[in-house]
């Protein structure tokens, strides 16, 4: 077995804001296992919220290359590392270099059925209102809407106007922890009446706990409340549906066993992902069959995605081929 780590930037179309900051290039890190002439890949997107750079997650990779290239399986590295980008990058490597080796598909080797092709929402960059409508507009023909939020007072008037300029689209809403508890109260109940079908991570993730005692006029979703099986437990009472990401889980192997544990505790699925390219959404896609929100549109964000990418039809993405992934 031999690993290659790399670190690979890709720049956006444009400026990508939520209640944290604003991004320009997505920043990937690409960890490549080759055995006997086949090679798999994995890709992963670090985020500074749990404490990730691009540089501190390859050299995590880098930190177990001897006991991966010494034989290591996926089994092994779900103990060997802990839930983050890091084991995501490799966990999906093993997937992809298992499915190739074995000249079947990942989905497969997972025990799946076939995969569909499915819908990912299309996200609206935090904005001021008449920025917000005016890209609104522009996809006022897609299904689903998902709308960033800053929670800074201004959020009600930024949904309004994304409401009247795509009239017919579903809306979800994303607050990314902006929330203060009394801007929540106020707000709550008018995004329920224009038609908000569930409002993610509103309050920050040490403060969730007054979610027990909200009476929520929408559905809630746990994002940064959410990770790795571990956190299941904790999101109960509190949320309604879980936002499960490949870079939180550790990879796709945890991802699918706490999608089956979330959907016997009662919640709704959420597909979503870091910034990154078709590789890295790639997985996804086969986890993204047992969900009722995809988010999986961050290739459609890019200047230029990897080439071979997953094929987008608007907002319709057909699952991998295997000379992209799996």
């Amino acid at each position: 077995m031999q690993l290659a780590v790399q670190i690979e930037r890709f720049p956006l179309r444009q400026v990508f804001r939520i209640a944290r900051g604003a991004r320009t290039e997505a920043i990937v890190v690409v960890a490549e296992l080759t055995q006997d002439g086949v090679t798999g890949r994995g890709e992963c997107g670090p985020n500074a919220r749990y404490g990730e750079t691009a540089e501190s997650v390859a050299a995590t990779i880098e930190s177990v290359r001897g006991v991966v290239e010494a034989g290591l399986d996926r089994a092994g590295l779900q103990s060997l590392l802990k839930p983050g980008a890091a084991r995501n990058a490799l966990d999906c490597a093993f997937w992809d270099l298992e499915a190739k080796r074995a000249g079947k598909p990942a989905w497969q080797l997972a025990g799946m059925a076939p995969p569909r092709a499915c819908t990912t929402v299309l996200t609206i960059s935090l904005d001021d209102p008449d920025k917000m409508a005016a890209s609104a507009r522009e996809a006022a023909h897609l299904p689903l809407l998902k709308l960033k939020l800053a929670g800074d007072g201004n959020d009600v008037p930024r949904v309004a106007a994304v409401r009247r300029a795509a009239p017919q689209a579903r809306l979800i809403a994303d607050a990314n922890e902006g929330y203060r508890r009394e801007f929540l109260i106020a707000d709550a109940p008018r995004f329920a009446e224009l038609g908000v079908e569930m409002l993610e991570q509103p309050l920050p993730a040490a403060e969730d706990d007054f979610l027990r005692d909200f009476d929520s006029p929408l559905p809630l979703g746990a994002d940064e409340s959410a990770h790795a099986l571990d956190s299941l437990p904790g999101l109960a009472g509190k949320y309604s549906v879980i936002n499960i990401k490949l870079d939180k889980t550790g990879g796709m192997t945890e991802a699918l066993v706490l999608a089956k544990a979330a959907r016997e505790a009662g919640m709704e699925i959420m597909l979503g992902c870091m910034l990154g390219t078709s590789l890295g959404m790639a997985p996804g896609v086969l986890v993204a069959q047992l969900a009722k929100y995809v988010d999986l549109d961050a290739p459609l964000l890019l200047a230029k995605d990897r080439t071979p990418g997953l094929a987008y039809s608007g907002v319709q993405i057909a699952p991998p081929e295997p000379v992209l992934w799996g």
